[in-house]
């Protein structure tokens, strides 16, 4: 990688409790609390393999890595810079064989990425549908923030029909896009949990959703209680205290 295909200069940051090193632009797309919300509400044990499409700099797929030790974890990235980096981070933790991120798209997803290949899939999308919002300046950023020709049924169609049976496909997006979420799932998947992410417990509005669906079912919509973030004075919670050091999401 030359100078000029990097997007700008990088920093080091430890997630999970130092358990997880990354190496990330210091400006554009960066691993966000997001990440850690996602990686650790998959249901993923020793043996199963997951798939994230929009992997980044790998790290919700180091994250979920580092919770389950002998899972294995495929990712795909669209932005060659940030598979390089990814590259970097994998070795950097140790993760080589475990870990794997690779480019490609949705639309193009390389001859190994097969269909009904993985017990889970799990995702980030773009939260902003083109046209609807300012573009970040940043290149990166703004093809991670904002929809390009793949909308959110399309993220949701690719990442069922990579699925085995029963399999399940875990996102987060914008609480206001639920009903969006729902309808690209309606008929494709069942067995759907909402679990709303409150950023407080004083009646604010959820501002994210975590939605988990499974293949091959059609079992009923449940509506979790959802997670609190913080206290009033702005720390963590003890649950959310938990997760970002490297515990679970019961889902």
């Amino acid at each position: 990688m030359t100078g000029n295909d990097r997007p700008g200069p990088l920093t080091e940051d430890r997630l999970l409790d130092g358990r997880v090193k990354i190496r990330q632009p210091k400006h554009g797309f960066r691993v966000s609390m997001d990440s850690v919300l996602l990686s650790a509400s998959i249901p993923c044990e020793d043996g199963e393999r997951v798939l994230e499409p929009g992997a980044g700099v790998g790290g919700a797929a180091l994250m979920l890595a580092a919770r389950v030790p002998c899972c294995s974890v495929v990712g795909l990235e669209a932005q060659r810079a940030l598979v390089e980096i990814a590259g970097e981070n994998v070795r950097l933790n140790g993760m080589s064989g475990r870990v794997d991120i690779t480019v490609g798209d949705l639309g193009n997803p390389p001859p190994r990425i097969a269909l009904g290949a993985f017990d889970h899939v799990m995702m980030n999308p773009p939260f902003h549908e083109a046209g609807r919002t300012r573009a970040p300046a940043e290149a990166s950023r703004a093809k991670s923030h904002v929809e390009g020709d793949a909308g959110l049924e399309d993220w949701i169609a690719f990442g069922v029909g990579m699925l085995r049976g029963m399999g399940t496909l875990t996102l987060i997006h914008r609480a206001d896009r639920l009903a969006d979420v729902l309808a690209a799932l309606h008929s494709r998947a069942g067995g759907i949990v909402v679990f709303p992410v409150w950023p407080r417990g004083d009646g604010s509005p959820a501002k994210r959703i975590v939605v988990r669906a499974r293949r091959g079912t059609a079992a009923p919509l449940r509506l979790a209680r959802g997670l609190i973030l913080h206290e009033p004075d702005g720390s963590f919670t003890p649950e959310a205290d938990r997760i970002f050091r490297g515990g679970g999401l019961d889902v």
